[in-house]
């Protein structure tokens, strides 16, 4: 990894950018690899690169909801911004691929040292706590296929790619609903001619028709990053 490639870390002026990645290791994400556990300290912070991490929130100690994404726009460990050591959700790699790590101790004292790593990351916390309440919204009150459409549309943006990886199974578990539930609606926007999907992979070939088909969700969470961190 010669360039720093997330978002993030290439928002930050050049010294200290340098001094970050001073202090990062890249590694490999693997598909289905637990970062963090919910209630557990953090003991690294993750800068995805080309990976995507699922953030999962726990109902009676077992993680069961995603609640938000991370790709190359953000981070994973965000909670230790505001000076917290315990992991609030379960940290899941959605796709695979790198990411830059810093271990809890350095990563802090990076922060008390620079205010442009701070700011930086204080508005992408409040993106991500958007994304969040979000998130908890469109499960209340929207349908599975709109809200398929929204998480289809965040992972190609963060997987860079029209075509990834996924299964009834999985789709039924990040959205919290039954697989019968995702087959329909899966089955519904194939038949509009915005995806194909064959045996766990998927395509998507009409983005902005998938666009239309997503729930007002997928925008506002678009606009809110536009403005803060672009």
């Amino acid at each position: 990894m010669a360039a720093a490639e997330n978002h993030l870390i290439e928002l930050l002026p050049r010294e200290d950018r340098r001094r970050l990645l001073l202090i990062c290791e890249p590694v490999q994400l693997e598909l289905s690899e637990v970062l963090c556990e919910s209630g557990e300290r953090t003991r690294y912070v993750y800068f995805p690169v080309d990976a995507t991490v699922s953030l999962i929130t726990p109902i009676d100690g077992k993680p069961v909801l995603e609640v938000g994404m991370v790709g190359r726009e953000g981070m994973v460990g965000a909670q230790l911004v505001l000076g917290v050591a315990t992991t609030p959700l379960h940290g899941l790699v959605q796709g695979s691929g790198k990411a830059w790590r810093i271990a809890a101790a350095p990563f802090r004292r990076e922060l008390e040292r620079s205010s442009a790593l701070r700011n930086c990351l204080n508005r992408y916390l409040y993106v991500l706590m958007t994304q969040l309440a979000v998130s908890a919204a469109c499960l209340r009150f929207h349908l599975i296929g709109p809200r398929l459409a929204r998480w289809l549309l965040m992972t190609q943006d963060r997987a860079h790619a029209s075509n990834f990886h996924v299964t009834h199974e999985f789709l039924a578990y990040m959205l919290g609903v039954r697989r019968v539930g995702i087959t329909a609606a899966a089955g519904a926007l194939q038949r509009e001619g915005l995806i194909e999907y064959t045996r766990g992979k998927l395509i998507v070939l009409n983005r902005k028709g998938l666009v239309a088909a997503a729930c007002g969700c997928y925008a506002s969470g678009q606009k809110s990053y536009a403005e803060l961190l672009s």
